[in-house]
């Protein structure tokens, strides 16, 4: 048996870099469980492995596919007989959104000894915390897609041009980030989109069971189910309690973009109503479009005419907060 089960993912591009200080650590620390995978269809079988070790603790050490094929897994596959271990992630995506909301910053390798450090002190529940994740069904799959951040409208756009266009240039991630957001934002600006420019935005429409719909373009549009967002706000600041599934929408228009960077700038994003700029929270979120692409932690769906993307929240599930 083995108290840590580590789920590496080489190709990732963290660990190009990191993968043999992993492989040394792990070698010196015979209680933890290290299995490799070079493509997220050896997910299943890797998590099915590791179900057979009972370990204490599930990390997953790859970029944000690998963190959503293996949180489907994990919660959806059945192997830990409906009582999986909580789950850490290491710092070693692009963005982190995950691992970040769970306290992992900084040195995946520390981060992995913290997780160690936390299962030998024997006080590992005082930090195991609670998250719903997304259930994505965008009815083409045999079973929902897990996950816990949803960025769609011209944010997954700018999203995949930055990975299609910037990241092979080979710039640093944050840079890489600052130069998509310039750009995606001197379209919205003026009104272009296409060629070297992010596309134009395609009409959706976004319906929350109960609160209603909304349609139009959107520069911007959030869903998840973690503590802060993309633009560092609380969503227990930002919103009420009508289901565990946050939403963040901003019309395209310039006005409305420039009222939401505003409050985020002056960190007031959330505490009160502003126009074009949709603030919601639901059990049931349906996006619709003849063309709306949304990234969930790293996989791409599209909504099209007659087949909606449906996301519900699922029953919460726990997860290690590395934080101190």
């Amino acid at each position: 048996m083995a108290s840590v089960a580590l789920l590496s993912n080489p190709r990732s591009t963290g660990n190009r870099a990191l993968l043999p200080q992993v492989r040394e650590y792990c070698a010196a620390h015979p209680d933890i469980f290290h299995y490799e995978v070079e493509d997220v269809d050896q997910i299943e079988k890797a998590i099915r492995t590791m179900a057979m070790v009972a370990p204490r603790v599930v990390v997953i050490n790859g970029g944000d596919g690998t963190v959503q094929a293996a949180l489907t897994e994990i919660y959806s596959g059945g192997h830990f007989g409906g009582s999986p271990p909580p789950v850490a992630v290491l710092p070693n995506g692009k963005t982190n959104l995950i691992a970040l909301d769970l306290g992992a910053e900084g040195d995946p390798i520390k981060a992995l000894q913290r997780v160690v450090d936390l299962v030998e002190s024997g006080h590992l529940e005082d930090h195991v915390i609670e998250r719903q994740l997304i259930s994505l069904d965008s009815g083409g799959e045999e079973r929902p897609v897990l996950g816990m951040f949803l960025g769609g409208a011209y944010l997954a756009d700018v999203m995949l041009y930055c990975r299609n266009r910037i990241y092979p240039l080979g710039l640093p991630n944050g840079l890489s980030h600052f130069l998509a957001a310039i750009l995606g934002l001197f379209a919205i600006i003026f009104g272009i989109g296409g060629g070297r420019l992010p596309p134009k935005p395609e009409p959706m429409t976004v319906s929350l069971i109960r609160q209603g719909e909304f349609k139009g373009k959107f520069s911007l549009l959030i869903v998840t189910t973690l503590e802060k967002l993309l633009l560092s706000i609380r969503t227990s600041e930002a919103y009420g309690t009508n289901g565990n599934m946050k939403l963040l929408a901003t019309d395209s228009s310039v006005g409305a973009l420039f009222r939401m960077l505003g409050a985020t700038w002056r960190g007031t994003l959330g505490q009160k109503q502003l126009n074009g700029v949709h603030f919601q929270q639901g059990d049931e979120i349906r996006i619709e479009g003849e063309r709306s692409n949304v990234i969930l932690d790293g996989e791409i769906f599209q909504a099209k005419n007659g087949a909606p993307i449906i996301l519900t929240s699922t029953q919460p599930v726990p997860f290690l907060r590395l934080a101190a």
